[in-house]
């Protein structure tokens, strides 16, 4: 789309070409075979990423980031943690609390499948200013947004 078929038309129209690829690029990534007989589902995937690229974190902390219950992150990362793709630790802080890491035997094999995504949108908005990248977040979140409300 060039810019002088920036009408929101265009835009629109070019959008509506380009998601399905999208997705179907995202769908199509191959699962490591170490991974595969994991059972990973989709929910598994922001929690990795988050562990993946910000380190670990606690189990509340995970909730937060992925705006869902701490109960819900509790049994994900139980279920995580018994097909041994997690780790849990006490937190030597604070008792009660929970720090959970990625285990270090599939710490490549997760690096590898999810770390194709984060090149590729650093490549993406690298080059933008800071308040252009703002516009791209909030624009698809306004998208997931409008699709939502329907």
């Amino acid at each position: 789309m060039s810019t002088a078929d920036s009408s929101l038309d265009e835009s629109v129209r070019t959008l509506l070409l380009l998601m399905p690829r999208l997705v179907g690029r995202a769908k199509r990534a191959k699962v490591p075979e170490e991974l595969q007989s994991l059972s990973l589902a989709p929910r598994h995937l922001s929690l990795l990423a988050y562990l993946l690229f910000d380190g670990s974190m606690t189990v509340n902390e995970l909730a937060a980031r992925l705006e869902v219950a701490p109960a819900t992150v509790s049994l994900m990362v139980g279920d995580l943690s018994r097909k041994g793709v997690l780790d849990r630790r006490e937190d030597d802080a604070d008792r009660r609390r929970t720090i959970v890491s990625i285990a270090d035997l599939h710490q490549r094999a997760i690096h590898e499948w999810l770390g194709y995504g984060v090149n590729a949108w650093r490549q993406a908005l690298e080059p933008l200013t800071p308040e252009e990248r703002q516009v791209v977040v909030r624009t698809l979140l306004a998208y997931d947004a409008a699709l939502t409300e329907r």
